[in-house]
């Protein structure tokens, strides 16, 4: 009888670690792209952000100020380190944060890990927005481009300006708004 009891002690902990196992395996990804834009013009990527590591854990080992590429589903994300500025990176980290709901509100996207269907750590992230360079921001993942490329929702970065809150004071027709962080990328179409 007490060796039964073990024989099914031990299958409930295999069972059990078997669970926590594959529940580790999983992460989530939701993006949200912020329209609009409008100061000082910066000649640089982004404005300086104070660095916003609030803690939490992910897997991959990148910090605030460099860039990753984020690809996949929601249900299926992965992301890499990449150089800022070059052709896989898409987005720039700009802060870390136990769970998502707790990044910056005008964060263009986020990628979390969850661990058996709690969040363990979140990367707050914004396009990897480079002056002068060019992204293709019809899919779910914006990319950079060649400028010379054509595409339907592709743009040019001109400048980013601080201390606003609106696209009127950029030079552009257009641009992207960061409210919270009070900063725009003026942007023309391609």
């Amino acid at each position: 009888m007490t060796l039964n009891r073990l024989q099914r002690g031990l299958a409930a902990a295999s069972l059990m670690l078997a669970a926590l196992t594959l529940g580790a395996c999983g992460s989530d990804i939701t993006g949200r792209a912020v329209p609009e834009a409008g100061g000082v013009v910066a000649d640089t990527l982004l404005p300086d952000v104070p660095e916003a590591d609030a803690g939490g854990t992910v897997e991959i080992d990148v910090e605030i100020g460099e860039c990753v590429e984020l690809t996949g589903t929601v249900d299926d994300a992965n992301v890499a380190k990449a150089p800022c500025g070059s052709a896989p990176a898409n987005y720039k980290v700009i802060g870390k944060a136990p769970t998502n709901a707790q990044c910056v509100s005008d964060a263009d996207s986020y990628y979390y890990e969850t661990l058996m269907g709690d969040e363990q750590g979140a990367l707050c992230l914004d396009i990897d927005w480079v002056v002068g360079g060019c992204m293709d921001l019809a899919d779910d993942q914006p990319i950079h481009i060649d400028c010379a490329t054509p595409t339907r929702e592709g743009v040019r970065v001109a400048e980013i300006i601080t201390d606003v809150t609106d696209v009127e004071k950029c030079s552009t027709p257009s641009g992207f708004v960061y409210d919270e962080r009070r900063f725009a990328v003026c942007t023309d179409d391609l």
